[in-house]
């Protein structure tokens, strides 16, 4: 899920100060999201902001969210890989099925094929992709599953050297380091050659980068001609025609979310769409998986308050334990409709 980004001299977004925990008012009604998009999207102007909406920010705000990110996955890491294993990532679930406690692994590979099955990535192997990088690959659970099961060759970054220094130590270990490599390298200025890579990964970093519009276009540079690319990201909901922004008990929620995560801005799915239209991208998709993540945050909660989570925890440091005391603050954002679990694909043209 960690990645890095470089300070550019263009401006990067509001990062949110941490806010009180007062309690919230009274939410709006949650709102519907339909599994793809037909309609017309937020205006121009709502575009434009998402491409530059980082005047007041300063580079000392940038330097603090790159290093608080990188201490948070170097800290936390070792915790997750030791309760939940390497995917760092939600899981996958039947919203009408009952969950088992050891459903939770199984759901977090579901989520990685759900994801290829969505963007149409082929299973033939003649035209199955076959070089692969993962943008913010955690300890490279899923750059070492996708080389698997395609037979490819795969490069993970991250921002966290403890991430990468571990994912290549798990790669050697399962043989795999012919095929898997992992490096500390910038999710806004990649350092790979134009057109290198048949997938393009983004399993849950997204929500992380600053610069939107720099991030979606790094993701389309790096695709080969006729490269699916796969953003899998946190959102918050579309805004409706009338609005110009989220209501203000919203933006304080997702700002104490922020803090904890070391988020910049959110930004709606329809912002992901709108970019992507933008260069001129094919296939275009995107849904809204909340209902199918929605076990996940209180698996984690649970996982956190057993014997092994707790001393786990307390010995992971204070950026770990912070980023545990708002994860009901997730649940609430799903529950109320502000936060949106979405999929983004498209094509890179021939």
């Amino acid at each position: 899920m960690a990645f890095a980004f470089q300070t550019s001299r263009s401006p990067l977004p509001y990062f949110p100060r941490r806010c009180q925990l007062s309690p919230l008012p009274s939410p709006r009604p949650s709102v519907s999201f339909p599994s793809s998009y037909s309609r017309t999207y937020q205006s121009h102007a709502r575009f434009m902001s998402i491409r530059a909406y980082a005047a007041t920010s300063t580079t000392s705000d940038a330097s603090a969210l790159r290093d608080g990110i990188a201490e948070f996955y170097d800290e936390s890491s070792g915790l997750w890989e030791d309760i939940w294993g390497d995917h760092m990532h939600h899981g996958f679930y039947d919203p009408d099925s009952i969950v088992s406690g050891s459903d939770h692994r199984s759901a977090q590979i579901r989520m990685i094929e759900e994801s290829l099955r969505f963007a149409g990535v082929s299973e033939d192997p003649a035209k199955s992709p076959k070089r692969i990088v993962d943008v913010g690959c955690g300890i490279g659970g899923s750059s070492r599953y996708l080389a698997r099961k395609y037979v490819a060759k795969c490069r993970g970054i991250t921002l966290s050297p403890v991430q990468a220094g571990r994912a290549n130590v798990i790669a050697k270990a399962e043989g795999l380091a012919d095929k898997v490599s992992f490096q500390v390298a910038d999710a806004l200025k990649q350092p790979f050659p134009d057109g290198q890579f048949d997938l393009v990964w983004s399993m849950e970093s997204g929500e992380h980068m600053p610069e939107k519009a720099k991030f979606v276009n790094e993701l389309v540079r790096v695709a080969a001609p006729g490269g699916k690319i796969i953003i899998v990201t946190w959102c918050h909901r579309d805004l409706g025609p009338h609005e110009e922004s989220l209501q203000p008990w919203e933006k304080k929620l997702l700002s104490r979310i922020c803090n904890a995560y070391y988020l910049p801005e959110w930004c709606s799915t329809a912002d992901y769409v709108k970019l992507l239209q933008s260069l001129s991208l094919q296939d275009i998709q995107a849904a809204d998986w909340s209902r199918h993540v929605a076990p996940f945050w209180p698996a984690v909660i649970r996982s956190a308050l057993t014997w092994k989570g707790i001393i786990s925890l307390l010995r992971s440091g204070l950026k770990t334990i912070r980023g545990a005391l708002v994860m009901p603050l997730m649940i609430e954002g799903y529950q109320k409709g502000v936060i949106k679990f979405a999929i983004v694909t498209c094509r890179k043209p021939e």
